[in-house]
């Protein structure tokens, strides 16, 4: 039995030496990360394409305008 219980409490050490800290580190550093909200760079990204989205909405708007002037039909083709 003594040698069963050396064999696990080795790498338990090792474990609660190297491997926890760095875990509990990067944990609570993901915590914070996620709690501060989006850098400027996800706000600005997020707003090209919110800005893209809404052009490609008007050509969208345009197109189809378009397609009713010329093909009245075309929306109960497909």
């Amino acid at each position: 039995m003594e040698g069963i219980a050396g064999i696990l409490i080795v790498p338990m050490i090792i474990f609660l030496i190297f491997v926890a800290p760095v875990w509990l580190i990067m944990h609570y550093r993901s915590k914070r990360q996620v709690g501060q909200g989006w850098s400027e760079s996800e706000m600005e990204n997020l707003s090209n394409l919110a800005h893209k989205a809404e052009v490609l909405g008007e050509r969208v708007k345009t197109l189809e305008s378009i397609l009713d002037a010329e093909a009245p039909k075309w929306r109960t083709k497909a």
